[in-house]
């Protein structure tokens, strides 16, 4: 983690202000000095990071390095907001009339020692890693091997030492030994893959042993453990001397002479001539499988197979090629109890069913914590199984997240038993194979709380507000967005099994995310050992001041009764303040004086998310504009009225989400003062006009009145993904005639209406061909539709108090890649009263909804539409009177929700109505009608 800390610190000091406070020739020379000397450390650091586990001296050297590169960048970012303050938040005007700084009072020379004394500790501290036998390493290479030969030997696995307590793989054992001995179609590479902890090695031990298909099947065995460090002659060489049983030195001694090339020629020989099984256990990248491929004629329609276990999914995949890749799962509630029991309670002497019952009750509640995953279970009942009374099981129920952490510290008790030695420390093997960067947006990720759905578009705008993700992480001459860059962090994480996939958009790409509880403890324990993240979790009960330590960021959770206990106090240190707020009260007793101190006493803030204030009369205070280099701003979801002027000084801002719960809330003319802005959310109202022409970097753009509008300027603005206009977009049409333009880059396009004289500008759609999300809401033309069946992308669209009739609605089943449709409002039609879906509509189509469309009398599907129907919702389509004839075909159909129809229609699709039959085959009905005295006649 030093290693990253300093690498941010240097990317900090490239910075637009930095670079522009290097002008000043009195500290110029000391702030290069200090990059040299922060860029001569780093080489060093990839070693000491790897070393400082087992060594405590360089793992305190490693500490006060990355504490004085934090110095570091205190000193010259409090600097700079001095200086850019001397000037109203203008830093240039500041250059500009270099000699008044001094005359005001700017100490260059106190900032110029401050720097250099810090400098000079680096340049000691690098010196002294140096007598630690710390080297300094370029790229990719990795010399300090202590660590990793202890990790090794700790990870190693042997086929014969089967695990006497396995519960809940008897049917993924058959599943998988079937693979491998099929004769046809067959997989030559079989994957398993899953986090650390989820008995994916057990798993693979089972089929490798299974005795009845598996152990008559193949002629020779090979298993080996590949680990992190994968050294790909040694594991070649290994499976070549099991394969062929080679027992004599002289044979062995021959081998290992051998070449790569040759080992590998005799191996694939060997495999083709005879039924061979060989396991690769713990393969941890696609480097290390491209190291070994050689050694095995892939593609070649041989009897051998490979069996390999992952925790990366990539892996796996690009392993099997077209092989069958299995994913190791949790154990559900029943098989937990089940291998819980036979370690913690099973084979005693004595029993009492009393006490039992008591025990079992406990560990129930435990096991929760555990989430399915063997190791963890293992390691908790492992513990629980030398505790014998019912006071010594509540003591442990009362603390069982701190014994699940103090995995690391059971060696001795369990005299080296590594199934017992803490489910954190497999857990953090995945996290110290990690790559700095992905460390630390790994570790952020401790910020949300328990159970959180992190929007995944929110955690890639404070990704790159921290600096985590930046133009130097991209590569050389790589064009991809940041965005884009942090979705990919994400989705490593992902495929390495430390977060979670929440919930998936129409284009299938993560739409949120959340930790798994025990890699939350992991990443909650590892930001706490680096002073990464300190989380303050306010209750009810507390009412005492919070002491902030010296901590970069800080989580604050809070209740509504307890947002006055929380009374900040000074800390230069702080980068980033994010609140999470119980969303249905929210801030709703806050005072106007403690956002006032929050600014003042955090002044170096990157990141505030302070969102939810709900409070009649508040305004923003006037001090926010001091916060200069403020990267992240949202106060969404607030009640503030009114918002300053000096919101313009906020130059450096990315983010500034202002989607306040407040209507015609004054927004200032400063915005386009925001250059490096990239991510806009404004009011749903608000007075004036916008000058948002000079934001290039812009890529999303929310609730811009249609007066803002202007095409020229924004078809200027070429990053721009992401449109939301509302209010009205007089004229536009008429623009859009005349200036021809096309807007090319727009992937997402909302346009919302309220007058019924002025509809819908059809040709502002139809001139973003590559959009995939359009949400209308509107008067719309029906003859207007047509063209939307020749967009290949368009795969979400919402359409809202359109006017359509319904027999237009039939163009939308052409669109091919459509796969979520809202409609809703006001469609009406005297002449159709029915909707027929042909038997080609909608052929990727997975949720549908239909919301008061008031003419909607009946409508059917012929056999052969809706293929891919997963999801459907109608509500409030009181004229509807049937479910729709030609349901029943739908097959794929998961979800059936319909509220707000009348009694009769519901009873209608109840078991034993008139439309049961249709429905069915559908898991899952929901059905809720109106009140009896609502009804009328059909």
């Amino acid at each position: 983690m030093a290693e990253a800390v300093v690498s941010m610190v240097i990317e900090g000091l490239t910075g637009a202000l930095v670079g522009e406070v290097k002008f000043l020739s009195a500290v110029g020379d000391q702030i290069e000095h200090a990059q040299i000397e922060l860029l001569l450390m780093q080489g060093f650091l990839k070693d000491a990071d790897a070393k400082q586990e087992d060594n405590k001296v360089v793992r305190i050297w490693v500490r006060i390095i990355r504490d004085a590169a934090y110095d570091l960048e205190d000193v010259i970012e409090s600097f700079t907001l001095k200086v850019a303050l001397k000037r109203g938040g203008s830093l240039k005007l500041v250059l500009k009339r270099f000699a008044c700084i001094f005359n005001e009072g700017v100490n260059l020379h106190k900032f110029g020692s401050e720097i250099e004394s810090i400098t000079a500790k680096l340049s000691k501290l690098r010196s002294s890693l140096q007598g630690y036998n710390i080297k300094q390493i370029t790229g990719t290479q990795y010399e300090g091997a202590t660590s990793f030969e202890k990790q090794k030997e700790q990870r190693q696995t042997y086929p014969h030492v089967i695990e006497r307590d396995v519960v809940g793989l008897e049917k993924d054992v058959e599943i998988l030994a079937t693979q491998l001995v099929k004769e046809e179609n067959y997989p030559q590479v079989v994957s398993i893959w899953g986090i650390g902890g989820s008995g994916k090695t057990t798993l693979a031990k089972q089929v490798y042993n299974h005795n009845e298909v598996v152990k008559r099947h193949f002629d020779c065995f090979a298993w080996v453990c590949v680990s992190q460090q994968c050294q790909g002659k040694e594991v070649l060489e290994d499976i070549l001397i099991k394969l062929t049983r080679t027992t004599q030195k002289e044979e062995r001694k021959e081998i290992s002479k051998m070449k790569k090339d040759q080992i590998a020629e005799k191996l694939c020989i060997l495999q083709k001539e005879k039924k061979c099984l060989v396991v690769l256990d713990d393969i941890w990248t696609q480097d290390a499988w491209n190291s070994l491929k050689p050694g095995f004629p892939i593609g070649e329609e041989i009897k051998s197979r490979i069996l390999l276990t992952t925790r990366k999914k990539d892996v796996a995949e690009i392993a099997g090629g077209n092989g069958f890749i299995h994913e190791s799962r949790a154990l559900d509630d029943k098989e937990s109890w089940e291998l819980f029991e036979k370690i913690a309670i099973s084979g005693r002497d004595q029993t009492n069913s009393k006490i039992d019952a008591e025990k079992e009750e406990l560990g129930k509640k435990m096991l929760k914590h555990c989430a399915g995953l063997p190791l963890a279970i293992t390691v908790l009942a492992g513990l629980l199984a030398r505790k014998v009374t019912v006071e010594e099981w509540k003591t442990v129920n009362k603390n069982v997240d701190v014994y699940i952490r103090r995995g690391t510290n059971l060696d001795q008790e369990y005299k080296g038993d590594q199934e017992y030695a803490g489910a954190l420390r497999v857990l953090a093997l995945s996290y110290d194979e990690l790559p700095y960067r992905l460390k630390l947006c790994f570790l952020y990720l401790g910020h949300f709380p328990e159970d959180y759905e992190i929007p995944v578009k929110r955690l890639a705008q404070l990704w790159i507000a921290e600096g985590f993700i930046s133009s130097a992480s991209q590569g050389h001459g790589s064009a991809e967005v940041l965005e884009d860059v942090a979705y990919t962090c994400l989705s490593e994480l992902v495929q390495r099994c430390m977060v979670q996939v929440g919930t998936l958009g129409s284009t299938k790409k993560i739409k949120t995310c959340h930790l798994h509880d025990l890699m939350r403890d992991l990443c909650l324990v590892k930001a706490e050992e680096e002073d990464f993240l300190h989380v303050v979790n306010f209750t009810s009960t507390i009412t005492r001041e919070a002491t902030i330590p010296k901590v970069r960021r800080l989580g604050v959770y809070v209740e509504e009764k307890c947002v006055e206990s929380f009374t900040p106090t000074r800390n230069d240190h702080l980068r980033s303040l994010l609140f999470f707020v119980d969303p249905e009260y929210g801030f709703s007793n806050w005072k106007n004086k403690f956002l006032r101190s929050v600014i003042c006493n955090f002044k170096l803030l990157r990141v505030l998310k302070f969102e939810g204030i709900r409070r009649k009369e508040v305004e923003l205070p006037s001090n926010i504009g001091n916060l200069v280099h403020l990267r992240f701003l949202s106060l969404r979801g607030g009640d503030v009225r009114r918002l300053p002027s000096s919101l313009g000084n906020l130059v450096r801002l990315q983010t500034l989400d202002l989607r306040l719960s407040r209507e015609n809330v004054n927004v200032p003319n400063v915005i386009w003062k925001m250059k490096e802005l990239r991510h806009l959310y404004l009011p749903d109202w608000y007075g004036g006009r916008l000058k948002l022409a000079a934001l290039g970097n812009l890529q999303s753009l929310v609730n811009v009145a249609g007066a803002d509008c202007d095409l020229t300027h924004l078809a200027e603005l070429t990053n721009l993904r992401k449109l939301f206009v509302t209010g009205g977009v007089k004229n536009m049409e008429e623009m859009m005639k005349s200036t021809g333009i096309t807007f090319n880059h727009l992937r997402s396009l909302s346009l919302f209406v309220l007058s019924r004289r002025v509809g819908i500008p059809m040709n502002m759609v139809f001139s973003c061909p590559r959009i995939y999300k359009l949400h209308l809401s509107g008067k719309i033309r029906d003859e207007s539709l047509e063209g939307l069946q020749y967009y290949q992308n368009l795969t979400k669209i919402r359409l809202w108090d359109t006017n359509l009739q319904l027999e237009s609605l039939k163009i939308l089943e052409k669109i091919p890649n459509l796969r979520m449709l809202w409609l809703g409002s006001g469609s009406s039609d005297e002449n159709v009263s029915e909707v027929v879906v042909s038997e080609e509509g909608y052929p990727n189509l997975e949720f549908l909804s239909l919301e008061y469309l008031w003419g909607l009398k009946s409508w059917s599907i012929e056999k052969g539409g809706m293929p891919s129907l997963r999801r459907l919702s109608i509500q409030g389509c009181r004229e509807l009177r049937a479910v729709p004839e030609g349901l029943q075909h739908v097959t794929t159909l998961k979800e059936l929700t319909i509220r707000g129809l009348y009694r009769r229609f519901c009873s209608r699709v109840g078991e034993g109505g008139e439309d049961f039959y249709k429905i069915q085959h559908v898991p899952s009905v929901i059905i809720t009608h109106i009140r009896e005295d609502d009804e009328v006649d059909y």
